[in-house]
Parts: C-alpha cells; structure tokens; sequence
C-alpha cells in the first residue's frame, strides 16, 4: 500500500526468526524436529530443572557464522549470551538464552530483486542491510483452547537465529521481495530449511511514518507472523491504520501488536517493552566463545555461490533470458543439475536451460500418481528421483543440434526419456526418428516435389515475394520422407532450387 498521495513515507524494519538445521538443540543434547508427540523433545536442560548446566551447540553457532558469511557480514572474534528475563508458561527457566550485546554476527546485506523483469532484463535490484543475527533459544508453543491452555516444550531450545535489518524497507512490496531473496539465501547456504508452515521461520514486522526527511516516526511491532502473504498484508494493514490515525492529529503509539489472518486485522497485544523491562544481565553459565579465523575461513570455502550472482553469471556467461536463469537459480540442487548437464555438452547451454526449466520442471511436478484402491495421491518427483541424468539431457540437446532428430521429435524422445531413462540415442534408434540429413538424398526428393504441378501454385506465390507459400512445399516433402526429413536442410534445399 502506498501513502504517497498523503505524503507519508513507509518505513519497515524486519526481525526474521529461523530455525537453523542441526540436529540437536542449541544448549542441550536433545533433539529437535517437526511433528513429534508432544513433550517427547524434552530434557532436564531444556526444562530448566535445577543442577542443569548449558553447553553450546558447536554446529547452531557454525550454521550462525555461515548465514553471516553468505551476506558479507562479520563474525566477530568473540560471541556471549546473555539472559532476557520474562515469565510466561512457554518459557520453562522463565529466562531466555539469547545475545544481546555480542551477537554473532554483525552487519551484511540482503540483494533483493523487485518485481517487474521482462524476459531477458532483470528486475531493480536493491541492498537490504541486516544491522545484526544472534543466536539464541527458541520457546514452546501454546495451544489455548476452551477451558485451559496445553503447553508443548518439543519446540524450547530449538537453535533460533534472529536476523535483524535496518530500517531499509519501504513498502510491503519490499518486504515480500526481501523475505524471498533472504530465504533463498539461507536454503541455498544449507543453514536452515525455512519451512513457514513448520514454524521453522517467523517475523516480526516493525513499521513507522514519517514525513519525507524527518527523524524516524514511533513505530508498531507485529509479532509472529507466519507467511509472506502475512507479512505483506500486515504492513498493509498497519500502515493504513498509522496514516488514518496520524491525518486525524492523534500520536502513534509503541506497541507490540498481534494479527489475526482470518480477520486480516491486527490488534493491540501490549504496550511495547524496552530492553531495560527484560532486565538482561550476562548469563554466568555460559563462557563467551572465541570464534578463530580458521573455523571462519574453513566455513567461508565452503559456501556456495549467492543466488544472484549465479544468475547474472548465467546471464552474462552463458546467455541465458532472464526467464530461464531466475527459474534455475531459485534451487540450489537444479542449479547444479543443470551445470551438469552444461558441463557435458557446452555448445548450447540455452537449449539445455529451457528444457530443464520448462519441459523438466513440468514432468517432475505432473508426475503424481493416484492410487485406485485409497485414492491417495502420491508425492511429486524430485530432482534426485529423476530417471534422466544431466548427462542424457546433454546428449538429447547434441543429437538435436546435430540434425539427428527435430526440435518436436527431441519433446517426443524426452517425454520417453523421463518414463524409462533410455538413452536418447536409443529411444531415437528403437523408434525410427533418426532425421535423415543427405543432402543429396534430399535435395532428389526436393526437385521431385517441385516439378509436381500440384504445387506449383505456391512456387510462383513465393517467387512472386510471399516469402511464406514456400511452407507449403515443406509437406509433401515430408511424406515422401516418412517425416525423417531434416527440417532446416529441406528449407536450405527449397531457398536454393527456388532461387
């Protein structure tokens, strides 16, 4: 939503929320994970007993520095924790292990594509500043219902890194972009799996007006919210209600809000709390951790390439339309699929991104079965499950190049390629599509089509200058070559005899 037209500037700043992939919680052996019975994810730390004594999950705090890394941000040379003191049922220590003064990462941007690209331009891009990630505990999860509230731990403890921006955003269109590209980051990294319907990333909207040039308005917090689409009609929602609330004279008020999707409002939850509320003090069972240079450098090797800069490459070196390379950079595991393939056939690296990012993609998300007794649909392939290799695309792409077969037989022989994983060399054999590419062959079936009468019509229409009649000699040649004719060939062979 735009407030232009009351002269009004947006101005948005996101705390985002996510679990990051390891495989126990961050100070306690315990595992984690989606789905458990409650309470089954639960030990004498995460429950806070006493005698209990946090250790650090040495992979939560690598996954930390490799999310720093893959923005550009630093990773100080020491990290602590501290306690955020509040009492609440999903909280069981009633503190919170989090950083507050030396987190574990500082600075670092966001490279964010805004809508509107075209075919072979790129959307504006634009730099989204993180202004620090630190790592800390998650909490349980509250179920209210009617007589009472249930409380389930499986979720405290969980490692959560909160990624706190600037105050760079100024629409919910903004938003939305950034919260794509940053989840593309973090996947593609291998530090978190950001599944919002899992929980595993939440957001907290913190919005403000001002007039163009004046200090930083007073801002609202919304908490919790668990979509983009939540996220975008939050910020909408909110800058509506400061703007009619701002025109009527009346001052904005700090608070910390809720937002309810169904109701698409949002609501008052609190006034909002400052940090001296939380009462923090360092906590005195944790030690502060000396990151070293060698574990930062080793993590660094082994990041993979930004997804943007992967795109432009694909762009740049390989002549790849906007189109395709946005599609194959938005997965990691496709992007390497598809380098493959390049790699085994590098003349034509077009041809082998639009049947990966169209005819591969397609047959991958159709491939459900239904099951005639349950009527329970299957799961989609993925990737790693396809019969075709890079290296068979590769050769599909090669032997169309080559002339063996056309570009419509090469759909035929893909489609039979994903049903079985033959070769495409074979499938060509075992069918009888191989193009024929005789010259002389051709051009002896070409001069017989042209001294037929029936099709001399059409020869004085293309001499005449209607460059598009000589189509029309294109099919007879074709039967009489059982459709084994090459196309580019018999059209070379009619330009030539024509004259």
């Amino acid at each position: 939503m735009s407030t232009e037209a009351s002269g009004w500037e947006v101005v948005i700043g996101l705390e985002v929320h996510v679990q990051l992939h390891t495989r126990a919680k961050v100070f306690a052996s315990a595992p984690w994970g989606f789905g458990a019975e409650p309470n089954t994810q639960v030990d004498p730390v995460v429950l806070g007993l006493p005698g209990t004594l946090p250790v650090v999950n040495r992979a939560a705090l690598e996954q930390s520095i490799r999310f720093g890394l893959a923005i550009g941000a630093e990773i100080p040379a020491m990290c602590a924790w501290d306690r955020k003191n509040y009492f609440y049922p999903d909280n069981p220590k009633n503190y919170q292990l989090t950083q507050k003064d030396y987190p574990v990462v500082v600075g670092g941007t966001v490279e964010v594509e805004m809508p509107g690209a075209s075919r072979n331009v790129m959307g504006e891009h634009r730099v989204v500043r993180v202004h620090h990630a630190h790592l800390e505990e998650d909490v349980g999860k509250l179920s209210h219902a009617a007589g009472g509230s249930l409380v389930d731990y499986n979720r405290a403890g969980v490692p959560l890194l909160e990624i706190v921006t600037e105050p760079d955003l100024r629409s919910s269109v903004e938003a939305e972009a950034f919260l794509k590209a940053l989840i593309a980051v973090i996947t593609q990294a291998g530090v978190a799996d950001c599944d919002m319907e899992k929980g595993q990333l939440r957001c907290d909207a913190n919005v403000s007006l001002r007039r163009p040039g004046a200090p930083l308005g007073t801002r609202s917090e919304t908490k919790n919210l668990n979509s983009i689409s939540g996220v975008r009609a939050a910020i909408e929602f909110e800058v509506a209600r400061q703007t009619r609330e701002l025109e009527a004279g009346r001052a904005i008020v700090q608070e910390t809000r809720g937002w309810n999707a169904e109701a698409g409002r949002g609501y008052v939850l609190r006034d909002k709390e400052d940090a001296h509320d939380y009462r923090y003090f360092p906590d005195p069972d944790i030690p502060s951790v000396t990151i070293s240079r060698d574990t930062v450098e080793r993590i660094r090797k082994d990041l993979p390439e930004r997804p943007f800069e992967r795109q432009r490459r694909y762009m740049d070196a390989l002549g790849l339309p906007y189109t395709a390379a946005s599609v194959l950079v938005a997965d990691l595991a496709l992007s390497r699929w598809f380098e493959a393939a390049v790699s085994a056939y590098p003349a034509n690296p077009v041809g082998i991104a639009n049947l990966v990012a169209n005819d591969l993609l397609r047959e991958l998300a159709a491939s459900t079965e239904k099951d005639p007794l349950t009527g329970e649909v299957s799961a989609a392939l993925s990737l790693k499950d396809c019969r075709i290799k890079p290296e068979a695309l590769a050769a599909l792409v090669r032997l169309t190049d080559e002339g063996g077969i056309s570009k419509q037989q090469a759909k035929e022989v893909f489609a039979e390629m994903f049903k079985t994983g033959l070769e495409p060399a074979a499938i060509v054999d075992a069918k009888g599509l191989r193009q024929n590419s005789n010259s002389d062959e051709l051009e002896a079936v070409v001069r017989a089509v042209i001294e037929d009468p029936a099709v001399a019509k059409s020869i004085a229409e293309y001499r005449a200058g209607n460059a598009k009649a000589i189509n029309a000699l294109k099919g007879p040649i074709m039967k009489r070559t059982g459709g084994k004719a090459n196309p580019a060939m018999i059209d070379e062979i009619l330009r030539k005899l024509l004259g």
